[in-house]
């Protein structure tokens, strides 16, 4: 695609959002972001156009996309504020309606990998929802699907990482035994940039994985054995439900209970991708998909696992005590409830 293009990068305050920009511009195209405040990253403020705005108001989107070739919605209301599911129907189909009308070539949506024919977690019916209100708003839209990313940032990633690091034993949900397909979040750089330039008749979803299909369980024992941490004590159980197990997850991670829930929930699926077509069109990244450990590794290259929080094993049993004590208190209150 040639560097005069234009790109609109929503949430570019985010974390893919703010790796995205500087990757779009470092291949020659001309950035424009939509945000609610001019606080961006110094290192590459000056170089994009800002339209200050909201992603739900249409005067916003119709300036922001003006003349715009390629749209990115990297926007998601997980904030435990109302209903996110229907803030993102009505955003979604704000920007369908506003990239019509101003004639933008192409969207492209980084929604949550799923599997097929099965009751899914609000969390990701809410991003497949998304995905076919974009499909279907006459604009060409990529719609990629991924699982866990991996890289320091981002909310599953460091789910997982504080997780592993301060519970050397812990009692978990069964769905640490469900299976997963992380990708490395180079790779996940690598399909968006290469997304807009696809052929004007490709409107569909894309898988994208990295070469690993592991369980929860194997991605924290990799993710100890590569920080250089003892093998983990993993207990699953069938008693801690998606919405008790995340009020334990924001007892142990500093992830936000807004942000916790919905993602406990989706890993009750197991999300593996069932196909790869996105590499027949675009190319793989340099270099071929990024291994799971690999991209764990790069993560946490000169970063400590958790620098403020090293937690023996008698500091790990008080905190699996503490955290079995407090979701019995929960299951007891929403009982009595």
């Amino acid at each position: 695609m040639p560097a005069t293009h234009r790109t609109l990068v929503t949430g570019a305050t985010g974390y893919i959002g703010g790796l995205l920009v500087p990757r779009l511009l470092d291949e020659g195209y001309a950035v424009r972001v939509l945000t609610r405040s001019g606080d961006l990253p110094q290192e590459w403020a000056d170089r994009v156009e800002v339209v200050e705005g909201d992603a739900g108001s249409a005067d916003d989107l119709a300036e922001a996309l003006a003349d715009v070739d390629v749209a990115y919605w990297l926007i998601h209301s997980m904030d435990g504020e109302g209903d996110f599911a229907e803030r993102d129907r009505e955003m979604a189909q704000g920007l369908a309606s506003a990239a019509r009308e101003a004639g933008v070539g192409r969207i492209v949506y980084l929604s949550g990998l799923h599997p097929e024919g099965e009751e899914l977690s609000e969390h990701l019916a809410s991003r497949v929802e998304v995905g076919r209100i974009l499909l279907g708003s006459g604009v060409p839209t990529a719609v990629l699907q991924a699982a866990t990313v991996i890289g320091e940032g981002s909310a599953s990633f460091e789910m997982l990482r504080y997780l592993t690091t301060r519970l050397p034993a812990m009692v978990t949900p069964q769905w640490v035994d469900n299976h997963i397909q992380p990708i490395g979040i180079d790779d996940v750089l690598h399909w968006l940039v290469a997304s807009a330039g696809l052929p004007p008749q490709i409107n569909r979803a894309f898988d994208i994985g990295g070469p690993d299909a592991l369980t929860y369980r194997e991605m924290m024992q990799g993710f100890a054995r590569v920080t250089g941490q003892r093998r983990r004590l993993i207990v699953a159980l069938p008693v801690l439900t998606p919405v008790l197990a995340s009020y334990w997850v924001g007892l142990v991670t500093p992830v936000d209970a807004g942000v916790a829930q919905p993602l406990v929930g989706s890993l009750v699926h197991e999300v593996v991708c069932s196909e790869n077509d996105l590499a027949g069109l675009v190319g793989q990244p340099p270099g071929g998909p990024t291994p799971c450990l690999e991209a764990v590794r790069r993560a946490m290259e000169g970063v400590e696992p958790d620098p403020r929080h090293a937690t023996t094993w008698v500091g790990a049993g008080a905190l699996v005590l503490a955290g079995v004590a407090a979701v019995a208190a929960l299951a007891s209150r929403r009982g009595r409830g």
